[in-house]
């Protein structure tokens, strides 16, 4: 609605006097604070929650449960997300198993997504000992399991621990294909805490795009870059800040590398050719970051030291290769769940 003529007249030369970046940022409403439960941000799909306890609290383990479109082929795939993403980025993924007649199960492991934050110290096996509890829960003796980046640290531990139940795995560009404890010294917490709590969303946005070497616009992970600025306006950011600072530690000082060989289930890696992403790498001596974040080459030797391992390859991706090349990652995907 435009402004009556009296008001127009005494507002024009206040605003010939204030710079334009101001009337921009007074015409644009600042974004609303989110609970570090992500309340108020959409998924894809209806959201359950699974009542677990950690640290002596009561928490809840957030998923997804999509049953399949149609033909239902009797199998269910769990799907496990990386660190700096919640299990919402898997829709297109979701859709394509789910129309190929897959019960799918999304899973926010507790520190992530719409979970809640513990503040203790994480493991993998405890992530693992809680993606069980779930599928208890859920009646599920044996699921397939595609997981991505830190979620395939975790799958390697969930083959590991749980072998009878894990049918197939597939690694979407997992971290951990080194052991990063051999390039990267200890990191002190509280320096993480500052380095992390003083990231601004332009840094952080431009450490996904070059870190992750991605191959799409910025514009498609903004509502990731958008979750974490927004988080800041909960009063229980700190809480949430120590979380996802103890997820790294967790990376770092518990590596998977050791056992992917002794991995029976069929394994396939699909890994993005600009993918170099190696967590920690910041923090190496210079002379020794050049090494770091081979992972098409590491997926590659891996896989072949696996009694039934594969490594695909996509050219001109980084690390989201799902989003990057949905298409070709849900074709690989489905040929392999098919095949095992």
């Amino acid at each position: 609605m435009r402004a009556p003529p009296i008001l127009a007249l005494c507002l024009a030369p206040l605003l010939a006097l204030t710079p334009a970046s101001t009337v921009s940022a007074l015409a644009e409403e600042a974004p609303a604070p989110l609970g570090i439960g992500l309340e108020g941000f959409a998924y894809p799909f209806p959201v359950r929650f699974l009542p677990l306890t950690r640290d002596g609290e009561a928490q809840r383990l957030a998923y997804m449960d999509v049953p399949p479109a149609d033909n239902a082929n009797g199998r269910t795939v769990l799907l496990l997300h990386g660190r700096n993403f919640p299990s919402s980025y898997w829709e297109p993924v979701i859709r394509a198993l789910s129309n190929a007649g897959y019960r799918v199960v999304a899973i926010d492991q507790l520190g992530f997504g719409k979970s809640s934050k513990p503040v203790g110290a994480f493991t993998f096996d405890r992530m693992a000992a809680d993606t069980v509890a779930l599928a208890d829960s859920l009646k599920l003796t044996r699921f397939d399991v595609v997981a991505h980046s830190m979620g395939g640290m975790l799958a390697v531990r969930l083959a590991r621990s749980y072998p009878q139940r894990v049918n197939s795995l597939v690694l979407e560009a997992p971290i951990g294909l080194e052991d990063y404890r051999f390039s990267v010294p200890p990191v002190a917490e509280e320096t993480l805490l500052a380095r992390e709590g003083d990231l601004s969303a332009e840094a952080y946005r431009k450490q996904l795009m070059t870190s992750y070497s991605l191959s799409i616009p910025a514009s498609a992970i903004e509502p990731f870059v958008s979750i974490r600025e927004r988080v800041k306006g909960s009063g229980e950011y700190p809480r949430w800040l120590r979380s996802f600072v103890n997820s790294y530690q967790m990376i770092w000082s518990q590596p998977v590398v050791h056992e992917i060989p002794l991995i029976k289930a069929p394994t396939l890696f699909i890994m993005g050719a600009n993918d170099h992403n190696a967590p920690g790498k910041g923090f190496a001596p210079t002379e020794m970051r050049s090494a770091m974040g081979d992972n098409t080459g590491h997926a590659r030797a891996l896989a072949g030291r696996m009694p039934n391992g594969k490594a695909e390859v996509i050219n001109n991706v980084g690390h989201l290769v799902h989003m990057e090349a949905t298409e070709m990652f849900n074709t690989l995907t489905l040929e392999f769940l098919n095949t095992h």
